[in-house]
């Protein structure tokens, strides 16, 4: 008879998986902010159907998809589920980390019980139409982000997840930086040099929002390490010491300027002339940095609202903006004349697929991506952790908690 359940760092014998685990679990009587949203509970186990592992979760990575899970919105994550048949009434979180596959479903031949991995963050149906007829997989109908749209992330002792979501851990690499980089990293590499012909060459300007949080970490290192001339948006003096230390050209401050939102109204001219003044001298900030009088053919978004007015402007003629989220709100204005008129491009990007995942990986083991892992905390940290983010407050880069790895070398949380 299989023990019912062990204490978190208390590994079973290789291979035994108890009944139940501990996790830490959203529920939506709790939705609001993620100090108050996130429980540790104890659960049941998951069961291991085809071509799935059960991983026994060593560290897992923080990122801002599951302050969208804690706030139930833009999307109550549980409820949208249970629409599609689930039964559980509970989040579990975490869409990447690290650990050892601890079981798996039948047809599973690419990873087996003991093997050491990294989790990336998406899955999707390999028998679906479009995927047979060639589709990236990230552009699937049936794609959808693991430990966010689906359950059983890496917030718990054991993440369930479909086999091709395990990648080789490099060897030497901490349980805890192997659990931090993939989702940011991944994402990054994917923007920039995943969409001919925008993918960054020798000598390309690159603008990049947030460049010290961790896609913009990764970002700035990506675009060095293609010969392209970062240049990073960050809010303070410490920030962009951070991302001139990671190969920044150098920074500008978005405090310094003031004409962030939706745009004005086209025919109200005070307005329009305010915003135009505004963006005109971040332009100019752009050319100072760099050094010359270029813009950016490349333009590295996430914030979305505040921000993709200017990105738009800004960006070269025949250039991209590429952007995969909307932290500062999902309704972005454009001015529909620069896109067609300079013949720009506005690319959405979503995570990465297997081979650019890979490509990230292989990056980090060769040493030519620093993981940033800038603070690692306990699993009862998981709540703080995502409520820093919430208020723009966490560390500079990536950040990871420990699950059933040595509680060594914790950082505290302010």
């Amino acid at each position: 008879m299989r023990n019912s359940l062990f204490e978190l760092g208390d590994i079973p014998p290789i291979g035994t998986v108890p009944e139940q685990m501990h996790a830490s679990v959203i529920r939506r009587e709790r939705y609001g902010p993620p100090h108050q949203a996130f429980r540790s509970e104890i659960v049941d186990v998951p069961e291991v159907g085809p071509g799935q592992a059960l991983v026994l979760v060593m560290a897992a990575g923080i990122n801002y998809n599951n302050v969208w899970a804690s706030l139930g919105q833009p999307v109550d994550v549980i409820s949208a589920r249970q629409r599609q048949g689930r039964r559980e009434d509970f989040h579990i979180g975490g869409s990447e980390g690290s650990g050892v596959v601890w079981a798996v479903g039948e047809g599973v031949s690419q990873v087996a019980v003991g093997d050491e991995v990294i989790l990336s963050g998406c899955q999707w149906t390999e028998t679906a139409a479009d995927i047979r007829l060639g589709a990236d997989p990230m552009t699937s109908a049936s794609q959808s982000v693991w430990g966010y749209e689906s359950n059983y992330g890496s917030f718990a002792q054991f993440a369930l997840v479909d086999d091709y979501q395990c990648h080789p851990k490099p060897p030497g690499m901490t349980w805890e930086e192997a659990a931090c980089f993939l989702l940011t990293g991944a994402t990054a590499y994917r923007q920039l040099c995943g969409w001919q012909p925008h993918d960054v060459r020798p000598g390309d300007p690159v603008l990049i929002w947030g460049g010290a949080g961790g896609l913009g970490s990764m970002a700035i290192q990506i675009t060095r390490a293609r010969g392209g001339i970062p240049v990073a948006v960050v809010s303070d003096e410490e920030r962009a010491r951070y991302c001139r230390e990671l190969g920044a050209q150098g920074t500008i401050n978005r405090l310094d300027f003031d004409h962030w939102g939706r745009l004005p109204d086209i025919g109200d001219h005070e307005a329009m002339g305010r915003w135009t003044e505004g963006v005109r001298a971040f332009g100019r900030r752009f050319w100072e940095v760099l050094g010359e009088r270029r813009a950016p053919r490349v333009v590295l978004e996430h914030s979305g609202q505040d921000t993709i007015p200017t990105s738009m402007y800004l960006c070269d003629n025949a250039g991209m903006v590429v952007i995969c989220g909307g932290t500062t709100g999902y309704n972005a204005d454009i001015d529909l004349r620069f896109l067609w008129m300079r013949q720009k491009r506005l690319q959405g990007s979503h995570f990465a697929n297997l081979r650019q995942c890979r490509d990230v990986i292989h990056m980090v083991a060769t040493g030519q991506l620093d993981p940033c892992l800038s603070w690692t905390g306990g699993f009862d940290d998981i709540g703080k952790a995502h409520q820093l983010m919430h208020d723009n407050q966490h560390p500079q880069g990536n950040q990871a908690v420990l699950v059933n790895a040595p509680r060594t070398g914790l950082t505290t949380l302010s």
